[in-house]
């Protein structure tokens, strides 16, 4: 399972648990959607941390660029015109 999606349900089951004995305990609800946030943001970032660290490495991964792209070295070569012969006569 990729580490985005375990960190996702795994902050939002947090939350929901939270919310929920927040509610069972009679709390407001937007008082107990703002506790169980911080208590989620908390406990995610002292306890899930090697599960960000992976999060942050699949990011990186993603935004590397590939070391040759073909497409883009085919559009060089056709947009620069120093690359081509000179076909001009020659006097």
């Amino acid at each position: 399972m990729s580490p985005w999606i375990q960190y996702t349900l795994l902050r939002l089951g947090l939350f929901g648990v939270t919310f929920g004995v927040l509610m069972a305990i009679q709390l407001d609800w937007w008082w107990a959607a703002i506790v169980a946030s911080i208590i989620a943001m908390t406990v995610s970032y002292i306890f899930f941390g090697t599960l960000r660290d992976a999060v942050a490495l699949d990011l990186a991964a993603r935004r590397e660029k590939p070391a040759a792209d073909p497409d883009a070295e085919a559009e060089d070569a056709a947009a620069d015109p120093s690359s081509s012969s000179p076909s001009s006569p020659t006097p």
